[in-house]
């Protein structure tokens, strides 16, 4: 069985900074990409970043610049270092993964889903 585990959100005021980490057990899973998306209240889940074991990286264009993903392949664990943070980055942020992804940006391409880190950013 396949498990995804969030830390690191919280609280921070406008510009600050947060990482998020993502460790991912179970038995010989081996993702092929793994991915961050977030969720407002009352909004869709939306894509913010995704990272394939290969090495390509995609960001969406609201935090390109601001936000880095990166792995750590012995830990089976993904980050999102989010810097300059604005209010409306917001949400309940989720790790995803999969083995086969061909739209990475695609919630529905990812079976398996982290129970969600809550990101609030203060004016």
């Amino acid at each position: 069985q396949v498990q995804l585990v969030e830390s690191g959100g919280g609280l921070v005021q406008a510009g600050g900074s947060l990482r998020l980490s993502c460790a991912a057990s179970g038995r010989t899973f081996s993702p092929d990409a793994m991915g961050w998306f977030r969720q407002a209240p009352g909004k869709e889940r939306e894509f913010v970043a995704a990272i394939r074991w290969r090495g390509t990286i995609l960001y969406a264009d609201s935090v390109k610049g601001r936000f880095t993903i990166s792995r750590d392949n012995a830990k089976s664990t993904v980050y999102l270092q989010m810097t300059s943070l604005k209010p409306e980055d917001t949400a309940a942020y989720y790790c995803a993964a999969d083995r086969a992804i061909v739209v990475v940006t695609n919630p529905r391409e990812y079976a398996y889903w982290g129970q969600g880190t809550q990101v609030t950013v203060s004016t």
